[in-house]
């Protein structure tokens, strides 16, 4: 079912949140939104058709005066997504778990509201439940969050450099991520990295000449560790910045060595991700990991030798999985006890291998997705940063944890829009903000490997022209 709309302004976020409600095929009837102004007065009108029944629900706003175009815009839609989201709840006898909040970022939400002076601090998680319709649960950790981002610096000057090394050892069924499998690329990885070295001599003159201060490192992908000790210390001995933490994904267990830990050691890695996403071995081999869970032990063990701060992911949801194995999952984490600890809850994109009528326990998901961040605060872990994506399960959202002071700046950085971010090889998408304006824009390199290698120069020069 697609919402028709007066203003197709407004047309993508209303049916962000009739998509919440009702798959595609299971939506019964139609909807049409109107709206009128008049003096400060907005009238929201939405029109239900269910076969050859018609029923009409309307709601008036009082618009706040003085509002500058940008302003209005997203009040209006605020109010338009709130008027919706309470006529979907009685047509579906179903409420969400984030309310009439679409967005990526809930926790950016609440902040915007609070740095605009719409509400005092301390009243985030009431006003997110009484005019937003978040569950009292989501509105606590809204503001949990948000008193544990203590690292955020808003400085114009201040960058983070990002790397992207999409490759994989192989393709999990249920990644959305524009990666390949090194079998495919093996014979391009060089002269990716070549690419790569290029643009990132590019940036380091810009970061120069325009005074750039790099405040966190992030070689992500896909699986950097993928490559070998030799490329990676070829990649890493380049980026020689001063940095308050450096991170290198090391996702896959089956990637990690004692020699590429001492590449990574020896050039200023602080952290790193070893990420089991379960400990159940017949899951990882439904999802298409080759990776033991004895070879994740080894690897978290080996790490803590080299003193690296250390991320783990998990999924709730994966293929097959019940609530009880994924509670045995979270307390092998505890076990383990790392820096940091990712909780991912599955969403089924059209680009991975999984679909939605795959799923079959989502009412589990909910029941492992609360029993993980009520299990792992009672253990002493603080969430520290959020984020929902399109289409995940239950309309849930990922979070990640940290216990003592080890926060992942970086991530805290790109989700809240706080940093500008220098994105470098395929698929990276560098952010600038303009802290001031209150402006973000965006840059993306093309997505596939290939592209990058053939369009290269073209890629330095939007990079050099967008961060000037």
């Amino acid at each position: 079912m697609k919402i028709s709309c007066q203003n197709v302004d407004f047309e993508k976020d209303l049916q962000d949140l009739v998509n919440l409600f009702f798959d595609e095929e299971e939506c019964p009837f139609s909807i049409q939104h109107n709206f009128k102004k008049e003096n400060n007065l907005l009238t929201s009108v939405f029109v239900v058709e269910t076969g050859k029944e018609q029923k009409e629900y309307q709601k008036t706003f009082i618009l706040k005066e003085n509002l500058d175009k940008l302003l209005e815009k997203s009040f209006m839609k605020r109010h338009f997504k709130n008027h919706l989201y309470e006529i979907l709840t009685v047509l579906s006898n179903k409420s969400l778990p984030w309310g009439s909040l679409t967005g990526v970022r809930p926790t950016k939400f609440a902040r915007d509201l609070v740095e605009r002076g719409e509400i005092k601090p301390h009243l985030v998680s009431e006003t997110l439940v009484r005019d937003y319709h978040v569950c009292a649960e989501k509105a606590g950790l809204v503001t949990q969050i948000l008193h544990n981002q203590k690292s955020i610096i808003k400085n114009d000057n201040l960058v983070d450099l990002f790397l992207n090394i999409p490759i994989c050892p192989t393709r999990c069924n249920y990644c959305s991520f524009i990666s390949s499998e090194l079998k495919a690329v093996a014979g391009k990885v060089d002269e990716y990295l070549d690419c790569l070295l290029k643009e990132l001599e590019a940036v380091k003159k810009v970061i120069t000449e325009k005074s750039y201060i790099v405040r966190n490192i992030y070689i992500g992908g896909g699986t950097p560790t993928v490559l070998t000790a030799q490329q990676l210390d070829r990649l890493l001995s380049q980026i020689t910045y001063p940095v308050s933490e450096f991170t290198v994904e090391c996702g896959r267990a089956d990637t990690i060595t004692k020699e590429k830990f001492d590449v990574l050691k020896k050039n200023g890695v602080t952290r790193i991700c070893i990420n089991p996403q379960t400990f159940c071995e017949a899951t990882l081999k439904r999802i298409g990991r080759k990776s033991s869970n004895q070879e994740v032990f080894d690897a978290y063990m080996l790490a803590m030798q080299y003193d690296f701060v250390v991320n783990m992911d998990i999924i709730a949801g994966l293929s097959g999985e019940r609530f009880g194995i994924f509670k045995r999952t979270i307390s092998t984490l505890l076990e383990l006890y790392p820096h940091n600890i990712t909780v991912h809850t599955l969403s089924v994109k059209n680009a991975s291998q999984i679909r939605g009528e795959e799923i079959k326990f989502k009412d589990d998901i909910t029941k492992m997705v609360d029993y993980a961040e009520k299990t792992l605060m009672e253990k002493g872990y603080k969430p520290y940063y959020l984020y929902r994506q399109k289409h995940q399960v239950g309309g849930l959202e990922n979070v990640g944890f940290f216990r003592d002071d080890f926060v992942c700046k970086f991530n805290i950085d790109s989700m809240e829009d706080t940093s500008s971010v220098i994105a470098l090889g395929a698929g990276a998408i560098s952010k600038r903000v303009f802290n001031l304006e209150n402006r973000i824009e965006r840059q993306p390199n093309c997505k596939f490997i290939e592209d990058y290698i053939a369009r290269i120069d073209e890629m330095i020069e939007k990079k050099i022209k967008f961060f000037s």
